[in-house]
């Protein structure tokens, strides 16, 4: 009769394949998973933009007599997950200062943060929801609420002809602008 051989130590066997087993498993799964992370976040990682110069309007297209005129700000936007083309978002008050020389108010109150009109039987813009005013210039007016005079944007004349604004909003009810 045949004496049958057995491992001194069966469990260190069944141990080693288990860890082994369960070692590449992880590996394997962490490659995926880490695949995954990487584009979840990736939207998060790249750089934001900022404010950059937006062409708003012709020259010509602003009165000489120095009148403010609104003009829509469409841009194409890009958040973390998507992207629009050419889409409103905001608009600003180009007024002549001189042949070429222009200066842009953001149409926003930075009392409340609701519209402001050019009123031109006053000669200055009006906000509507707490009677803020603003003389031409941007400058608060008298008896106005607001903390600080209409939001200046940077303008920009390019080629003789186009207007490009540096289009931003600010944080309303503040004394001081805050970009937003």
């Amino acid at each position: 009769m045949k004496k049958r051989l057995t491992p001194l130590n069966p469990q260190r066997r069944g141990f080693i394949k288990r860890f082994s087993a369960g070692l590449i498993g992880g590996v394997l799964g962490l490659v995926p998973f880490l695949s995954g992370l990487a584009v979840l976040f990736d939207p998060l990682r790249r750089k934001s933009a900022g404010a950059s110069a937006i062409h708003v309007a012709s020259l010509s297209a602003i009165p000489e007599d120095g009148t403010p005129r609104k003009f829509s700000v469409l841009a194409s936007r890009a958040d973390a997950w998507n992207k629009s083309p050419q889409t409103p978002i905001g608009a600003v008050y180009l007024r002549r200062t001189g042949p070429k020389t222009v200066k842009a108010f953001n149409v926003v109150c930075p009392h409340a943060g609701c519209f402001v009109e050019f009123v031109a039987a006053r000669k200055s813009y009006y906000c509507p929801c707490h009677r803020s005013a603003f003389a031409l210039d941007g400058a608060i007016a008298s008896a106005s609420p607001a903390k600080r005079g209409l939001d200046e944007l940077e303008v920009e004349i390019r080629n003789g002809t186009e207007v490009w604004v540096k289009f931003q909003n600010f944080l309303a009810g503040k004394a001081e602008k805050i970009p937003a």
